[in-house]
């Protein structure tokens, strides 16, 4: 599980409330008209502003926010690495049969373009631009939430400003209740700009982060095995070949891979 994006959600609204409860009543940050209009109205804006088939994708980003991280670099640089040393000594057509193998798809289509002998700067070319259409379909999920993030104190500020209307419609002190609707509209104004800015600072812009940090995580390990794929196609030695990825992990990474190697070795 992703405890960072979980636990850090759950902080952030005890702090939320913790602070409500030691100013004051949590009551009086319960307005149900705010909710709708700042709530309700950011949501219906969002699926207004995206296709039905992008809203619906929001539910597969749930898995991702909160399921194991399945993009290991060191994996990938393994993987490849015993496909070099297995290409080094059987051919490339001896891939073929590993291909199945792999649950990564774009694993197993670089590996068949090898295969099938396509010439390598068309290998590159097609793998590059399918990495480019990757990250377009990525952008499209979190430009959903960056959009909800300009959207939420928007929406709050909609929902002061017709409090604020109602306020100054109010008045009338000399009227039975003028003051209570005056006290009540001033108290919608000012927490529906709580709403916007809790929904846009606690929901929406964490969420496009993760999956921000997702996509680089994804686009390492499909860089990784762009690499490997085009350096196993140009015949290079197999520990060449390693070293070379491993130019792609930081110095603490490179180091605990040595060990896991050293510690396997013996």
């Amino acid at each position: 599980m992703n405890l960072s994006y979980f636990i850090g959600a759950v902080l952030v609204f005890a702090a939320m409330v913790f602070g409500i409860m030691r100013t004051g009543e949590i009551m009086n940050f319960i307005d149900f008209a705010g909710i709708i209009i700042t709530i309700c109205g950011t949501l219906f804006a969002l699926f207004s502003s995206f296709p039905m088939k992008e809203t619906a994708k929001v539910i597969q980003h749930f898995p991702i926010l909160l399921g194991r991280q399945k993009w290991d670099p060191i994996y990938y640089i393994d993987i490849i690495t015993e496909l070099s040393q297995e290409a080094r000594k059987k051919g490339l057509l001896a891939l073929e049969d590993r291909v199945s193998e792999f649950e990564d798809p774009f694993l197993r289509d670089s590996v068949m373009l090898i295969v099938d002998a396509m010439e390598p700067d068309k290998v590159r070319d097609q793998l590059d631009n399918e990495l480019g259409c990757i990250e377009a379909r990525h952008a499209s999920a979190w430009s959903f939430y960056d959009k909800g993030a300009a959207m939420a104190p928007a929406f709050g500020m909609c929902a002061t400003l017709i409090a604020l209307i109602n306020m100054l419609g109010d008045m009338n002190f000399e009227e039975e209740g003028g003051a209570t609707k005056l006290a009540a509209n001033m108290s919608m104004a000012l927490v529906t700009t709580f709403y916007g800015s809790l929904m846009a600072n606690a929901v929406f812009i964490p969420i496009g982060t993760q999956l921000r940090v997702a996509h680089e995580k994804e686009m390492l390990c499909k860089e990784i095995i762009i690499e490997g794929i085009i350096s196993i196609q140009a015949g290079e030695n197999p520990r060449h070949i390693n070293e070379k990825l491993m130019s792609f992990m930081n110095r603490r990474q490179r180091d605990k891979y040595s060990a896991l190697q050293d510690t396997a070795s013996e």
